[in-house]
């Protein structure tokens, strides 16, 4: 009886240490976790304390620096955009009828597109890229992906890569646009390598080098190709060199993926600037291009691209689509509309598209005279070097062979902003700043 009292009553006697505990000390734990919080708060210290700066993203920094910059002389060569011989940004005539008509069409709504894109688009964005009489598209081996222009065709091509393909290595140019490691390293790409492209003494390409680094290439590498207009070098291969470059990626089995920004843009003629792209198709590359209507069209900020996939047989095109709806749902679930809209009607459009051509060919014009005229100007100077490269490029860029010295003597002094590689974009020239910019580059070459 004892021991059954003294149980009864160490229970009772440890409820009531317990509940003292309750009544009393959980409250000063509560108190003293809020002065934490309160401390934690007056003391600035965050979960993000610790986030570092990143680097500016040189080409949007030195166009802001441009618009900050007061001089009266100054020159934007920087930024990859079209400029008018005024200098200003051009919104092209077909483009601003085609918004208007869009915009005054009641029966187009704001619904969600499929995941994948608008149909008429990608089929027309398919269509001008291989050729209307595609075989592949006959076939039905020939499929598109409407993506956020052509950055967003490349990552949605390498992450399909990686993840369903489980391709792991990827070359690119050297040099070649910046962002390409960027996208292919955030897809989880493990070895990023380059290829030699560019011939700094000679300022051509270094064919030889291109093709041993490609033999070089382990089996099934996913290698980066600029379809035309090679940017930042504005060099091409010739036809020849391409045929070339495809016998040893066929022998290596290596995996095409060409980047096409430039179609139309380049020369004028879209089926002359998709031939790489058609003669790989050809020769029966499976293979990504990645597709941009922002040169092209002038939509810069509608982010309207397409990734088309080209496939050995048809078989494989639903399992191959379901894969990419699945990726797509994933990152940013659906396109916007209103820019895909604008291409689609305009290409699918006989005289709408017929008005498109003449704006790509006053673009492309353009460029060839302004490469003209400032290869004359550096020419009447004598400036040191050779500068032949300028008009044998093409496309929107040239890479000047300026050093790192020489571009900041062109900044620094002249308030001509270029990216340190010396590459410059033709459409920043103009009848009114091209003697200009000549003879701030023959004062930098001879000082520097």
């Amino acid at each position: 009886n004892y021991l059954t009292f003294s149980g009864i009553y160490l229970h009772k006697l440890s409820t009531s240490v317990i509940c003292l505990f309750e009544r009393f000390c959980r409250p000063v734990e509560i108190l003293l976790n809020v002065i934490k919080t309160y401390y934690l708060i007056e003391r600035n210290m965050s979960v993000f304390e610790s986030v570092e700066k990143g680097p500016a993203i040189e080409v949007f920094a030195l166009n802001r620096a441009f618009l900050d910059d007061t001089a009266t002389k100054k020159a934007n060569l920087a930024i990859g955009a079209y400029r008018t011989n005024e200098g200003k940004p051009w919104v092209f005539p077909v483009v601003r009828k085609t918004e208007i008509k869009i915009a005054s069409d009641d029966t187009i709504n704001h619904e969600y597109l499929p995941v994948l894109g608008n149909d008429a688009f990608t089929k027309a964005a398919v269509g001008l890229l291989l050729g209307e009489n595609s075989a592949a598209i006959a076939e039905k081996r020939a499929i598109g992906i409407q993506t956020l222009s052509g950055t967003g065709a490349l990552r949605i091509g390498a992450q399909f890569l990686r993840v369903i393909l489980d391709r792991r290595v990827a070359y690119y140019s050297n040099p070649t646009w910046e962002n390409h490691h960027k996208v292919f390293l955030d897809a989880g790409f493990e070895t990023l390598r380059s290829y030699r492209y560019w011939d700094q003494e000679k300022r051509k390409i270094d064919f030889e080098g291109l093709l041993a680094d490609l033999e070089a290439a382990p089996e099934g590498a996913v290698i980066i190709l600029h379809a035309c207009a090679h940017n930042p070098t504005g060099y091409d291969p010739t036809q020849e060199q391409w045929k070339q470059i495809a016998d040893v990626m066929e022998r290596k089995k290596l995996y095409p993926f060409l980047d096409s920004a430039y179609q139309g843009f380049a020369s004028g003629d879209p089926g002359k600037d998709a031939w790489a792209v058609r003669y790989f198709v050809d020769r029966g590359f499976e293979l990504f291009v990645a597709q941009s209507f922002a040169k092209n069209f002038g939509l810069y900020c509608e982010r309207v691209g397409n990734l088309t996939v080209v496939q050995r047989n048809a078989a494989s095109s639903e399992a191959v689509a379901s894969q990419f709806t699945l990726l797509v749902r994933g990152m940013y679930s659906n396109p916007p509309a209103f820019g895909s809209r604008i291409v689609a009607t305009i290409l699918n459009t006989p005289e709408l598209r017929k008005e498109w051509m003449e704006c790509i060919e006053t673009m492309s014009g353009r460029i060839i005279k302004m490469r003209k005229a400032l290869f004359e100007r550096l020419t009447e100077l004598q400036t040191p070097g050779t500068w032949d490269h300028i008009v044998s490029q093409i496309g929107m860029f040239s890479y000047t062979g300026l050093n790192e010295k020489q571009v900041r003597v062109l900044i620094d002094e002249f308030h001509i902003y270029l990216l340190k590689s010396g590459r410059i974009n033709m459409c920043g020239l103009n009848e009114n700043n091209v003697d200009y910019v000549a003879q701030a580059i023959h004062t930098a070459v001879t000082k520097a």
